[in-house]
């Protein structure tokens, strides 16, 4: 469209000049040319612009100086005169060229902030409305918030309450007004199970807190954390909910003393049953065995002899049952002494070789620590024996100052993923065995964790070293005995 313009523009030139031709003659046949180049410079650019200025010249050279209809050379001030009608066409489109792109310029950047306006004020509108969507939404979630029994509340990164929804209230006694601003676990005066600076390095956490109502009455909760995080991922702040498990966690604590106590009594009994078999039936059996010895130094016969070797099997049964029920090397020995006299014996009876690795020296402890090592050593042993297919099993006893460590591993089958996972969550079918241990080992403050894959099964249990009152007694160690 530019070019066609610049064509007619020169062709209307030519047109022009030939309607003005007969007034002015040939003394200034271009001046007709200067409207089609100021248009073709103004309105149309360079390249129409000279496409103009060629045929205005071309058209004068062969119709208007003589010799005419001829583009033969003229003379010389026929040639000055188009060399300066070119001269000054080119100052003249230059000239427009830049004051049209100026112009172009200053349309499209107008047209530019025109448009930018427009999209300003509509995102401002699209923002305000999402805004007012947002805080209706989040109205609606606080109502809602506010209806739950769980406590709500919202930390900055510096720890301070910044959201307290009447969950909260109800839960803590703290009033919204009172809490807002305050440093969340100075208020509640927490006590973690763990460092909170190691709570604060994950994303999320769950776990059973420690903390103080406004009335001093003290509560346990169960927590859950999630951390929040702005877009380029540095910390904002805490969503904390907190549930109230304080009627939970007392009924758990009746049952678990419950439980201890039953143990504690299992264990008073088997040693009375145990002492009565030594002393009652295996005096008997003693007895008998004397008597029939006599009648057959008197009378031998196979039948006297014959009852004399189920009488020695009874009495070796008998001491075997009381032995297991309650070895009483634990007693007087303590458990370094029992643990390797019932390992021994494990290995005998089950055939599977044992490797027991004692500490050089094991002090004494008390009486229900010794007790509750030696009844884990007992039912890990016979788990290994009944399902774990094992052909060796490596027991591990360690002392510090602070911990006695017991590790039973063997070189099993492992267990299954599913029941692992039940049997480290104390779930009801981890079975009495395992529940047992890890109630005495609560009640000693200790720990008790399985792991097991498909090289074997480990059995970890740490019990804190409380000194008996009785006299230490160092046991010396066999380290790394092998039994079979």
């Amino acid at each position: 469209m530019r070019y066609a313009l610049g064509v007619f523009a020169g062709l209307g030139a030519l047109i022009l000049c030939a309607l003005l031709h007969p007034l002015v003659r040939d003394e200034n046949p271009y001046h007709s040319l200067w409207l089609a180049v100021v248009f073709t410079a103004w309105y149309c650019g360079v390249g129409p612009s000279i496409v103009a200025v060629v045929i205005g010249v071309a058209g004068v050279w062969y119709w208007f100086l003589p010799p005419h209809h001829s583009f033969l050379l003229r003379g010389s001030s026929e040639i000055f005169g188009m060399l300066t009608f070119l001269a000054f066409s080119a100052v003249v489109i230059a000239v427009g060229e830049s004051t049209r792109r100026l112009i172009l310029k200053r349309a499209q950047a107008e047209e530019r902030l025109r448009k930018a306006h427009e999209e300003l004020e509509y995102r401002v509108k699209e923002r305000t409305m999402a805004l007012e969507q947002k805080t209706a939404e989040l109205s609606q979630k606080a109502a809602l918030l506010d209806m739950t029994n769980d406590a709500i509340l919202v930390k900055n990164a510096a720890r301070i309450i910044s959201y307290w929804n009447h969950g909260a209230e109800m839960l803590y006694g703290w009033s919204k007004r009172e809490a807002l601003g305050q440093p969340a676990h100075e208020l509640l005066l927490t006590q973690f199970p763990i460092p909170l600076s190691e709570i604060e390095a994950r994303d999320y956490w769950e776990g059973e807190l420690r903390q103080l109502r406004r009335d001093g009455k003290p509560i346990a909760v169960a927590s859950r954390w999630n951390r929040v995080n702005d877009k380029d991922g540095y910390l904002v702040g805490w969503l904390e909910i907190s549930t109230d498990i304080t009627s939970r966690k007392r009924m758990e604590d009746a049952a678990r003393s419950l439980s201890a106590r039953i143990l504690t009594l299992q264990d008073h009994e088997r040693r009375r049953i145990a002492r009565g078999l030594h002393d009652s039936l295996g005096q008997y059996l003693a007895a008998l065995k004397m008597n029939v010895d006599m009648l057959s130094a008197a009378n031998p016969n196979p039948l006297a002899l014959e009852c004399l070797e189920i009488i020695d099997k009874c009495i070796a049964e008998t001491r075997t049952v009381s032995h297991l029920l309650h070895p009483p090397l634990l007693d007087e020995a303590g458990f370094g002494s029992a643990a390797r006299w019932y390992v021994e014996g494990f290995a005998l009876r089950s055939g599977i070789k044992v490797s027991l690795d004692l500490p050089r020296e094991l002090c004494r402890l008390p009486r229900e620590a010794e007790t509750a090592l030696f009844r884990a050593l007992q039912e890990g042993l016979s788990n290994v024996h009944r399902h774990a297919g094992s052909s060796r099993v490596d027991i591990q006893i360690s002392a510090d100052h602070e911990l006695i460590r017991l590790q039973i591993g063997d070189n099993g089958r492992g267990i299954p993923t599913e029941r692992l996972q039940r049997l480290n969550e104390d779930a009801a079918e981890a079975g009495v065995g395992i529940a047992g241990m890890r109630e005495r080992m609560r009640e000693l403050g200790g720990s008790l964790d399985i792991d097991s894959d498909s090289s074997g099964t480990r059995l970890r249990i740490a019990i804190p070293v409380r000194k008996s009152s009785e006299p230490i007694e160092f046991i010396p160690a066999r380290q790394d005995r092998m039994a079979s």
